[in-house]
């Protein structure tokens, strides 16, 4: 998410990082290759143009002269405009009584409309509603049995009907529902170009008939700009009240995020990050301005932790750091609770400074492996991972017949995984930080200590040093 515009970010603020004072030359060119990040990254021209002129001014404020940081201070004044870009936060679903709450999901085809309706029926579900999907895109073949299908999964009921009558459908569905008891009701639309007048009349009508409380258009995020034109024709048909960007985890550029919002005027509700139907997050601009500029997301880590890991469970995890004896047992139990979350990489990428990490998700097949791999061990090689050498490794790789390189591959990993998870449990440790107390960057203190840390911050004075001498 973001990977391009992140890499650019972090390049013009190392730029800034050896100089000595912000002056109008350093922010000229930092804003320079700022511009040139954002329209690569397919974000609206009008859109780069103020975001520009609004750090440019900000930088060169007097209070921000005088500072002796010219690069700390450039990231906490993007990160500022980059939530004013993106914000105000708006993820509230305003519900009616007596129900149901009506909500309509719009958009272009191939945007995913359908999963997206699934995917808000099981969050409406975990915020205690009893929600139920109207299969109403009666233009795609297999759209009804697709949400049929997802419905399902999640169990929820779908409304369907023989007909090809969207108007008749929309109002027959919200008829039913309201005769059933639900309090929510999720209408999937039939996806179409806002160019095409015929089906832009059909959805307007379907509006007017059931009178939507919401209405939400689905964007593709990794369509760009065709995603803030689209935004643009809807919203002046049906009055949009919020947006949903799709597939925002594919999105290495960031363009629709970024623009949307100010081309629009529309606050982005939520958005996609996955293909599972519990990928989708309430959208927040400041944790969203975090991730772009590569310094995590410690808040949304916290929630997501709250949902998968027990607080007792953690306590003991941190007792078991502290004295050594985190083994092989304790973490197939992490794995499969950290996979919930959305795996090892994704967590990474949510925590200050260890966004880069490489690459750490398993797949069910994965962890089934590890299972096969972690059973071939003694009980004493399970409880201290310091015992593997390469006559153990050969012996335990025969045991569960899988290839040397695997079980290398599951040390590394576990060992990584365990590094992760003391730096977690420093200070107030892995229990602040799971049961979302607030003093969480505590939690994190391990993350700023450290050896290795302190021979990195020497090895970078020491040029700046020599430098001095030689002028």
């Amino acid at each position: 998410m973001f990977d391009a515009l992140t890499n650019k970010f972090n390049s013009v603020f190392k730029s800034l990082a050896g100089r000595g004072r912000i002056t109008e030359a350093n922010v000229s060119d930092a804003m320079r290759e700022v511009r040139k990040a954002l329209l690569e990254a397919d974000v609206n021209y009008q859109v780069v143009k103020q975001f520009c002129k609004d750090v440019t001014a900000a930088a060169l404020g007097a209070d921000v002269v005088k500072s002796l940081h010219p690069s700390q201070v450039m990231v906490k004044i993007v990160n500022d405009e980059l939530t004013k870009l993106m914000g105000p936060v708006d993820t509230r679903i305003y519900f009616v009584s007596p129900g149901p709450t009506i909500i309509m999901l719009a958009g272009l085809q191939g945007c995913g409309k359908t999963t997206t309706a699934a995917k808000l029926a099981k969050y409406l579900i975990a915020k205690g509603k009893k929600p139920m999907m109207i299969a109403d895109d009666l233009q795609r073949p297999a759209a009804i049995d697709q949400l049929v299908t997802l419905g399902e999964q999640i169990g929820v009921e779908v409304y369907t009907e023989q007909s090809k009558d969207a108007v008749r459908v929309a109002r027959n569905g919200v008829k039913h529902a309201k005769k059933n008891g639900y309090d929510v009701v999720i209408l999937d639309t039939a996806g179409r170009l806002h160019i095409d007048t015929e089906m832009m009349d059909e959805i307007s009508n379907v509006a007017k008939a059931v009178v939507p409380q919401q209405i939400y258009l689905v964007c593709d995020a990794m369509t760009g700009q065709d995603a803030v034109t689209s935004a643009g024709e809807f919203n002046s048909l049906l009055e949009l009240d919020g947006i949903i960007l799709t597939k925002l985890d594919g999105d290495a550029r960031g363009g629709a995020a970024l623009s949307i919002k100010a081309v629009t005027g529309k606050p982005i509700k939520f958005i996609g990050v996955g293909e599972k139907l519990d990928k989708i997050e309430e959208f927040h601009p400041d944790r969203m301005a975090s991730r772009i500029l590569g310094m995590g997301d410690i808040v949304t880590l916290v929630e997501k932790a709250q949902e998968h890991f027990d607080e007792e469970e953690a306590e003991k995890m941190q007792k078991k750091m502290a004295k050594g004896s985190f083994g092989f047992d304790d973490f197939l139990k992490q794995m499969g609770a950290m996979k919930k979350m959305g795996g090892l990489s994704s967590m990474m990428k949510l925590m200050p400074g260890m966004g880069k990490m490489g690459d750490m998700d398993v797949d069910d097949g994965e962890i089934a492996k590890m299972e096969g791999i972690v059973h071939s061990m003694t009980k004493a090689e399970r409880q201290d991972p310091e015992l593997l050498d390469s006559s153990r490794r050969r012996r335990i790789a025969k045991g569960c017949g899988r290839d040397l390189q695997e079980v290398a591959g599951l040390v590394k990993t576990f060992k990584r995984s365990r590094d992760m998870m003391k730096a977690l449990s420093g200070g107030r440790g892995l229990k602040n930080l799971l049961s979302g107390k607030t003093d969480i960057m505590s939690a994190m203190s391990g993350m700023n200590s450290g050896k290795k840390i302190k021979q990195r911050s020497k090895r970078k004075r020491t040029p700046r040093k020599k430098g001095k001498k030689r002028r």
